[in-house]
């Protein structure tokens, strides 16, 4: 290896502050030769060149993918290979992970929703009522752990203790039902303090309403929610650009017109 000053490498520490990983881990890459510093510096310590901190990167990106260390030295070293098929490679894998987090995230946001009001249905049945992406009781704790101390956490598990299939299955239409024509709204300019839209704000309200109380001043809660959990925004974002906020400026707007 070729010698290097301090001022023309990074030393070890300031490689692992820079791409977030030990300074154990890079002596390990260092030991099984798949980032190897290019230089030392004269006190004998690695020196990481540019290049070397871009060949990091590219391991770090295929470990994210799930890739075994072993088969990255492999790719990395292969001959055939140019660095920029490599990094057309890794974002094609990371575009195909990054839809399937997405596909995993509205599933959880599915399952937030069905236990926050006391969901009883078997997994096969929460699979045919909510899609094929529900991911049944993986991540229930999270909404008993907000919601569970809570007199509408009690009122929700109450009155849905003698929900049928039938019913969720009319549940999630009348929800699927009113988030289109929210979007629909929102979509054709309607304004959120609007007759139309205030309707559309007592129909979410009295949906919410299957399940625990739920006035003006908890409706707007719901409302500011939407927007304040990226999960709930992404949710409604989905269905069009801007609507969770759209649908929480219209809760807000339909609260004021009953004070």
């Amino acid at each position: 290896m070729s010698s290097v000053s301090d001022s023309e490498g990074m030393k070890v520490g300031e490689v692992a502050r820079l791409v977030g990983i030990s300074v154990r881990a890079l002596h390990h890459y260092d030991d099984i030769s798949l980032v190897v510093p290019s230089g030392r510096t004269p006190k004998g310590y690695r020196s990481y060149s540019a290049h070397d901190v871009e060949r990091l990167h590219r391991v770090l990106t295929y470990r994210e993918l799930g890739f075994a260390l072993d088969d990255i030295a492999v790719l990395l070293d292969d001959p055939s290979v140019d660095a920029l098929a490599h990094l057309q490679r890794q974002r094609e894998l990371l575009d195909a992970r990054i839809d399937r987090l997405h596909q995993m995230a509205a599933a959880v946001d599915k399952m937030m929703e069905a236990k926050k009001m006391g969901i009883q249905l078997s997994p096969e049945e929460q699979r045919e009522v909510f899609g094929d992406n529900w991911v049944g009781d993986d991540y229930a704790d999270e909404a008993q752990q907000r919601w569970g101390s809570t007199d509408e956490w009690k009122q929700s598990q109450a009155r849905t203790a003698s929900f049928s299939k039938d019913d969720w299955i009319r549940v999630k239409a009348e929800t699927d039902a009113l988030e289109a024509d929210f979007a629909a709204a929102k979509t054709s300019g309607v304004a959120a303090d609007s007759d139309e839209a205030s309707a559309l704000a007592e129909r979410h309200r009295a949906s919410i309403e299957q399940y625990y109380d739920c006035g003006y001043e908890m409706h707007v809660c719901l409302g500011e929610m939407y927007i304040a959990d990226e999960r709930f925004t992404k949710h409604y974002d989905d269905r069009a650009p801007g609507l969770a906020q759209y649908l929480r400026d219209a809760i807000v707007a339909n609260a004021a017109r009953h004070e």
